[in-house]
C-alpha cells in the first residue's frame, strides 16, 4: 500500500484540503490518503480550537472520496508532534510506503517543527504548491538543507518507493482557501 499522510488542525476543513489530497493521490499514485486531524498544534494557541470530534465530523462530511480516510490517530496514540506520529506508523506498518504531505506554506516554516530533520529522514515528503508560497518555498531552510533529496516533479510517482530523505514539489491547480481566512469570515 502507498498511503499519504496529511496532518493538520482542519479548523475548518475546506476545498483546499481536498485539492491538495486529490493532487497527492493522483500525482504520487497513492492508494489512500489519511487526514490526520491533530488534537492541537503545539505551536499554536488551542484555547479557541473546536473539539477534535467536531473537526473530524466536519472533515468526514466534506470528504466524499473513499480513498481519503479521516482519522484522529494522533489523539489515539498520544502523539503531540509529527515526528512521533510518523515513527509510530513506520514501526507499526512496516510494509506500507507512507508519504508525508504538506502545503508549500508549511515548508516555509518547516525548520521550526520539532525534529523536522528526523521527519525528512523518516519518510518521503510531498510538498504541494500553495498560493503565496510558490517562489519562497523552494528556498526554504528545509529545501536548502536537503537539496540532493529533491525529486524531479515529472518523477513524482516514484516518491513512495524512495528511501528518505526524498521530497518532491508538486505544482498544479491551487486553491486560495484557508482555514484562517474561513475562521475570520473572509
Amino acid at each position: 500500500m502507498r498511503i499519504g499522510l496529511f496532518g493538520g488542525s482542519f479548523n475548518p476543513p475546506h476545498e483546499g484540503h481536498l485539492l491538495v489530497s486529490r493532487t497527492a493521490l493522483t500525482r504520487l499514485g497513492l492508494d489512500r490518503l489519511w487526514w490526520l486531524v491533530t488534537p492541537g498544534n503545539p505551536r499554536k494557541d488551542t484555547r479557541a480550537l473546536p473539539s477534535l470530534a467536531s473537526r473530524i465530523a466536519a472533515a468526514r462530511r466534506l470528504v466524499q472520496d473513499p480513498r481519503i480516510v479521516v482519522s484522529g490517530l494522533e489523539a489515539e496514540i498520544g502523539a503531540r508532534y509529527t515526528a512521533e506520529t510518523l515513527e509510530f506508523l513506520r514501526m507499526r506498518c512496516p510494509g506500507v510506503r507512507f508519504v508525508w504531505i504538506m502545503g508549500a506554506d508549511n515548508l516555509l516554516q518547516f525548520h521550526r517543527w520539532r525534529n523536522w530533520e528526523e521527519i525528512m529522514r523518516t519518510m518521503p515528503v510531498a510538498v504541494i504548491d500553495r498560493p503565496g508560497a510558490s517562489m519562497r518555498a523552494t528556498s526554504a531552510k528545509a529545501a536548502q538543507r536537503f537539496p540532493q533529496a529533491r525529486l524531479n516533479e515529472q518523477d513524482a510517482w516514484l516518491l513512495p518507493d524512495l528511501a528518505p530523505p526524498a521530497y518532491v514539489y508538486l505544482h498544479g491547480p491551487r486553491s486560495a482557501a484557508s482555514s484562517t481566512a474561513l475562521r475570520r469570515g473572509d
